[in-house]
């Protein structure tokens, strides 16, 4: 499974057919499309509730290495949290796209992300999935990830791209500030919708994080848990999101693909069971959640088997294998696309 453009020919096949519309009509025949009010009552409560009682256990520890514990703990929380603000921004949760984006917006001031930011960008990247020019995910200074981006590198990131397959789970450590300092750049220069109301919750956020952590900490152990909650936050996240695209085909508008293919053969599965669905907040189901972005999460691996035959019978690649084997997927993609790099030279754009 190594990640390559995606043939230009296939592409021009397939936009001849309407396969979406007859596996549209097959997932909302099972109902899996319809709204699971029940399931994210519980969830949102117990996640919430598990939150206040990690903040109760940090002021009760007080100023203890210990609490070295609860920074991985708040790590977890922050990641689950950014999952279900992912549901709402898809319009899972609610049937309205206004309460979704209250929710959304309240669970980003949780966490100190900024919501509009992150669907944005997060719009585009489900409209151009593995686009080599207009998929804000495989476009990251630091890394390349396709043989045309080594090109442009120079100086450090043209080094971090170099060793990228070796760099990549320690540059991850910084993923939580980048998404934090990302969101405030974004209503620093006026690029979200709602400005006034996302300043005010990062920067609520903001105050009451570093209040709490300086307040109840002395400086040396406050500094270790913000590094460890932050570092681990970042990895979990990039660990979640990694899978789900990295490694698999590109393409250029050269390529002409319809909807499903786009999707499909640009995405890839991960198996397990329960805890693989918990743990990466259902975006194990890539292929699921791309062709259906608004189906609820715990409809996914209902869904999964459906795809899967479908995909079979009408000849459509579908990738799946296990959470390690992903990250196996990954690295390898990183080493082969900076061999260039490594040899001395990388192709111009």
């Amino acid at each position: 499974m190594t990640a390559s453009p995606v043939s230009a020919e296939a592409g021009a096949r397939a936009t001849s057919r309407n396969d979406f519309g007859d596996l549209g009509r097959l997932v909302r025949g099972e109902g899996l499309l319809d709204r699971r009010y029940g399931y994210y009552a519980v969830k949102i409560s117990l996640t919430l509730l598990a939150l206040v009682g990690g903040c109760v256990a940090f002021v009760l520890l007080g100023d203890s290495w210990w609490q070295l514990a609860t920074a991985v703990f708040f790590a977890v929380m922050f990641a689950q949290i950014a999952f279900l603000g992912h549901d709402a921004g898809h319009n899972q949760i609610f049937r309205t796209g206004r309460a979704n984006d209250r929710l959304g917006y309240a669970l980003g001031g949780v966490i100190g992300m900024s919501y509009g930011w992150w669907m944005g960008k997060h719009t585009r990247h489900h409209a151009s999935p593995n686009h080599e020019d207009d998929d804000p995910d495989i476009d990251i200074p630091l890394l390349a990830f396709t043989r045309g981006q080594t090109g442009d590198k120079r100086g450090l990131v043209r080094w971090t791209s170099k060793h990228q397959a070796f760099l990549f789970f320690p540059l991850l450590l910084l993923e939580g500030l980048s998404l934090h300092w990302s969101g405030i750049q974004a209503v620093r220069d006026d690029e979200v919708k709602h400005r006034r109301l996302e300043a005010v919750l990062l920067f609520a956020h903001i105050g009451i994080y570093l209040g709490a952590v300086f307040v109840v900490l002395s400086p040396p152990v406050a500094l270790a848990f913000i590094a460890v909650h932050q570092g681990l936050w970042g990895m979990y996240m990039g660990c979640s999101f990694a899978p789900g695209h990295k490694g698999m085909p590109t393409y250029t508008d050269k390529t002409k693909l319809d909807f499903l293919r786009k999707q499909v053969l640009t995405s890839r599965n991960v198996r397990g069971g329960p805890w693989v669905d918990f743990t990466l907040g259902g975006l194990n189901y890539q292929i699921e959640h791309h062709l259906f972005p608004s189906m609820p999460r715990v409809n996914l691996r209902r869904a999964q088997p459906l795809v899967q035959k479908f995909c079979a019978d009408h000849g459509i690649d579908y990738a799946q294998c296990g959470l390690f084997k992903t990250y196996y997927y990954v690295l390898r993609h990183l080493h082969e696309v900076s061999a260039p790099l490594r040899a001395g030279s990388a192709p111009a754009r």
